[in-house]
């Protein structure tokens, strides 16, 4: 079976523009009902074993309109650029696999009471992937006025963000690593396809 990357000129945004709209839309629910949509939505691994769709839906829910602006700002970049290079499926594979292991990683090793919300996991995992198949890639992170090379970007913004008190760092974690594998294999992919 032979695999073809999509140029630039040849790309879809529908599933940027669909999970965009998904993650606002919950935001608005939000806004209305904060406690009882976190409350519903909201992965937190005391109550995972009963309340197991978490898992996916807090992907979908953001606490503040800082975090879903920071977050969905990130997607729309970085998904977008990725979408180019891999295709749909793949560009959801890494988004929904990354979110899940992030959530996995935040059940395992995050306190057993806290709530986490947000698609930061997925998000992550898509700047992971893009780390690795353009790591030189130049790009400027607010507030810093100066271009870096994107794996600097993504692996310092993560030990960066670490620090901050409320930060699902565990989460995080789980969609970095998970964008890094799957950036390997593209990489190695792409290669092998157009001998880059």
């Amino acid at each position: 079976m032979r695999v073809t990357y999509r140029s630039s000129q040849d790309v879809s945004l529908t599933p940027i523009w669909v999970l965009l709209t998904v993650n606002v839309l919950l935001f608005i629910a939000t806004l209305v009902k904060r406690n009882l949509v976190i409350s519903l939505l909201g992965l937190q691994p005391a109550s995972f074993a009963s309340e197991p769709w978490t898992i996916l839906t807090s992907m979908f829910v953001h606490a503040s309109f800082g975090h879903i602006f920071a977050n969905m700002f990130t997607f729309f970049f970085f998904g977008s650029y990725l979408l180019r290079l891999v295709g749909e499926s793949r560009f959801l594979i890494v988004y929904f696999v990354g979110g899940l292991v992030g959530s996995v990683m935040f059940i395992i090793l995050g306190p057993s009471y806290a709530t986490a919300v947000g698609a930061s996991g997925a998000v992550f995992a898509l700047g992971g992937a893009l780390a690795v198949m353009r790591p030189k890639l130049k790009v400027i992170i607010f507030p810093l006025p100066i271009p870096m090379n994107l794996w600097i970007a993504v692996i310092g913004g993560f030990l960066i963000m670490s620090f901050f008190p409320g930060i699902a760092w565990q989460a995080h974690l789980g969609g970095m690593v998970l964008g890094l594998i799957a950036g390997y294999f593209f990489r190695r992919r792409e290669r092998r396809i157009f001998g880059r």
